[in-house]
């Protein structure tokens, strides 16, 4: 299969926004990740620990039905059309991206490493990226839009210290 382009940004863009028209429309709620990772996880410690889960207050919220959430079912359309995306365009295989600067193991501990730091940011902000600055700015938040800008700063600056390990 002959690999294809990306979509266009733009195209993909618009396509973003009306999927969060239609989470509001039809939900009643924008979009977000966090919540369906922390539903996935007291699944899982309800299944190794049940008696945990529900003696303590922060997992017993979610203890009862922790898969009936509709953010675990988009989180899974997300993995599911992720995957058909890939394998539609031709792009479906295992790979590490990377620059020829930095090794594949050094590479995955960075990577492990700055998953965890944003998973428990997430946490303790009550919302991942998508939640608070898709969700966030779309409803004009102003915690959405302040997270929105430090991201991008944050981003911009760390770049600049990080780029030789791209080229």
């Amino acid at each position: 299969m002959k690999e294809q382009k990306y979509w266009s940004p733009y195209v993909s863009g618009i396509g973003l926004g009306l999927t969060l028209l239609l989470a509001f429309v039809m939900v009643g709620r924008g979009l977000g990740a966090s919540g369906a990772m922390m539903r996935f996880d007291v699944w899982i410690l309800n299944l190794f620990a049940p008696q945990h889960a529900a003696s303590n207050p922060y997992f017993a919220r979610y203890a009862q039905s922790p898969l009936s959430n509709w953010l675990v079912f988009e989180a899974i359309g997300v993995l599911i059309g992720g995957f058909l995306s890939g394998a539609l365009g031709g792009r479906l295989k295992l790979a590490i991206g990377k620059g020829p600067q930095i090794s594949n193991r050094n590479r995955l501990i960075l990577a492990f490493v700055g998953g965890s730091i944003m998973g428990i940011g997430a946490r303790l902000a009550r919302g991942c990226t998508s939640g608070l600055a898709l969700t966030g700015g779309a409803t004009l938040s102003l915690g959405g839009w302040v997270f929105m800008f430090a991201v991008f700063a944050g981003a911009y600056a760390t770049a600049w210290f990080v780029r030789k390990q791209w080229i």
